[in-house]
């Protein structure tokens, strides 16, 4: 067993690497208006980039779970974060659109390579420490993603080859003393797991990464297209909703200790369906940022339990909780298809139709509330 102190250095460590990955991740997408005036593409060109991304992002996902088999998921976090190091400088400061793709491209696959890497981190220190700390590092991530966010409101109009220095972050971040251990494992010889009920928790989770995408991508370009927002505040879609995320998260356990798992998803889901509607409706930008502020506060635990409800309904051995949660990891990545690539299809014309989507598809969580209480023996097949 390894000593607490080395414990705590690892833990700290992690949660350096999960806010690295919301900083860097939220300060680009609340540049991406700059980025589209900057190379002259249309919304649904940005919509086919977007998928892009999100393809090799999974696909980085896939490649990371699978050589974690045989490599410590520290070498390959230490991997991901060197080529988020290597891909900002490039899609920041390209000189040609081709260029820029590449950028984005090898950004896409080291965002999939640290989200599934830091995730078996998480879990690992989780065994290790015998008590839930998932929201912690949810909630390192998502105070990382409110520095991108003030970041990009105090840039402004900078130019962007400014956001090329933000490499500086994930360098450091990958020298920091990580847990050495292997991550995800294949499921033979585990035994029977429940898939049936995680994978309804996986589609808890997609709506929830679903509407998330949809805020941190099109909700900077949503005030900057449909209402006379100044450029230096399209950020303010994305900080609110991210300060009431962090607060939400940071209080999670303690209301699904008072009142149960069930009922706290399920008023989260009906306050992030109002607050959409806010959004969708809204007659001025100041109102339609209330509505992202709000958002980030009914839906930000959605996640956290998700891991949480899926390795207890696997129960068992750390392998088996291990191959869960490597798979479903994959249900990030659907969602974010949903937010990034169907909102921007679909609101091509106008992106108050496309926020209709997520507004309407997140009420799913109601019925699926149940799948997250679940219990390893009720859950067996």
């Amino acid at each position: 067993m390894r000593p607490m102190n080395s414990l705590g250095r690892s833990r700290r460590a992690a949660q350096v690497a999960f806010a690295t990955q919301g900083l860097v991740y939220i300060s680009l997408t609340v540049r991406l208006p700059r980025f589209q005036d900057h190379w002259g593409i249309s919304d649904l060109a940005l919509s086919g980039l977007l998928l892009m991304m999100v393809l090799l992002a999974g696909g980085g996902s896939v490649a990371a779970e699978t050589l974690a088999k045989r490599q410590p998921s520290e070498r390959l976090l230490r991997a991901g974060l060197l080529l988020i190091a290597i891909a900002l400088p490039i899609l920041t400061t390209a000189p040609t659109l081709p260029v820029f793709v590449l950028g984005l491209a090898l950004y896409g696959v080291a965002l999939g390579v640290v989200d599934a890497s830091t995730n078996m981190q998480a879990v690992a220190l989780e065994h290790a420490v015998g008590r839930p700390i998932l929201p912690s590092f949810h909630g390192a991530w998502t105070l990382g993603g409110v520095i991108g966010s003030a970041l990009g409101l105090a840039l402004g109009d900078a130019p962007l080859w400014i956001d090329a220095f933000l490499a500086v972050v994930p360098l450091v971040a990958a020298t920091l003393p990580l847990l050495p251990r292997v991550g995800a494992t294949a499921d033979v010889g585990l035994g029977p797991i429940p898939w049936r009920p995680i994978v309804l928790v996986g589609i808890g989770m997609a709506l929830f990464y679903m509407v998330d995408t949809a805020s941190q991508t099109w909700g900077p370009i949503y005030l900057d297209d449909v209402f006379p927002t100044p450029h230096r505040l399209v950020a303010l879609a994305t900080f609110p909703y991210l300060l009431a995320s962090l607060a939400l998260r940071m209080a999670g356990d303690r209301l699904v200790a008072r009142y149960g798992v069930v009922p706290v998803l399920r008023i989260g889901a009906l306050v992030g369906c109002a607050a959409l509607a806010v959004v969708v409706f809204a007659p001025t930008w100041p109102v339609a940022v209330l509505g992202f502020a709000v958002l980030g506060g009914g839906v930000a635990v959605i996640a956290p339990l998700s891991f949480s409800a899926a390795a207890r309904i696997a129960g068992g051995s750390p392998r088996r909780v291990d191959a869960v949660i490597a798979r479903l990891n994959q249900f990030n990545y659907a969602g974010a298809l949903l937010g990034s690539v169907l909102t921007g299809a679909i609101g091509s014309g106008t992106l108050r139709i496309g926020f209709a989507v997520p507004m309407v598809l997140i009420l799913a969580i109601l019925p699926l509330a149940r799948a997250f209480a679940a219990e390893p023996a009720a859950a067996a097949e």
